[in-house]
């Protein structure tokens, strides 16, 4: 099993609402998704991120699969733009 973190700033903080409602819709199209978590940060720090997404994967492959899926890759392209900065951590549950 591995969890996939990945914390999200964005150029206009507002953008984090609507990519919260993009990846909650994620699990209905990937299977290779078991769970999503999608958090907005509230109380923004200097050193707070705007978004914050937890995932889980059966495997390091089910997490590759998840990513290279179509629906995660356009997405990806929709986000990719609007972010100052991105930082991942995935681990071994």
């Amino acid at each position: 099993m591995i969890r996939h973190f990945v914390m999200m700033t964005f150029l206009d903080a507002a953008d984090a609402a609507e990519a919260k409602a993009r990846l909650e819709d994620l699990p209905s199209q990937i299977p290779q998704l078991l769970t999503l978590e999608v958090h907005l940060d509230t109380l923004r720090t200097d050193v707070s991120a705007d978004l914050a997404l937890v995932t889980t994967h059966d495997s390091p492959q089910t997490l590759t699969e998840y990513q290279q899926h179509p629906v995660h890759e356009a997405f990806g392209q929709w986000v990719r733009p609007r972010l100052s900065a991105r930082v991942v951590v995935d681990a071994e549950m």
